[in-house]
């Protein structure tokens, strides 16, 4: 640690280190019970986090709005699982945040 760093730094940095690949199927549960929260693939997953961890009402509505975050849809849980597809996902409690692994070209 830097004696740079702010708290917030420090946070974002232990959110950095909670995100991983997953198979969707792991993450079943969460969605079922309504948990699980989908970020597009042009927004930070980390950041997405962090908002929601700090409550952000206003940012979380901003993505809402524009498409950006919302509950993982039912189509897009089926074609995951129809596929074994890995998410990069972080828990921000209760919720888990997942977002499409890119696939290289």
């Amino acid at each position: 640690m830097k004696a740079t760093e702010t708290p917030g730094e420090i946070f974002r940095a232990k959110i950095n280190l909670e995100t991983s690949k997953i198979a969707w199927k792991e993450l079943q549960r969460f969605f079922a019970g309504g948990k699980a929260w989908m970020a597009s693939a042009d927004l930070d997953l980390v950041d997405v986090a962090f908002q929601m961890s700090k409550d952000n009402v206003e940012q979380i509505r901003q993505w809402a709005v524009a498409g950006k975050l919302a509950l993982v849809p039912d189509e897009q849980a089926r074609k995951w699982i129809e596929a074994d597809a890995l998410v990069w996902a972080v828990v921000v409690s209760p919720w888990v945040l997942v977002q499409p692994v890119a696939k290289l070209h």
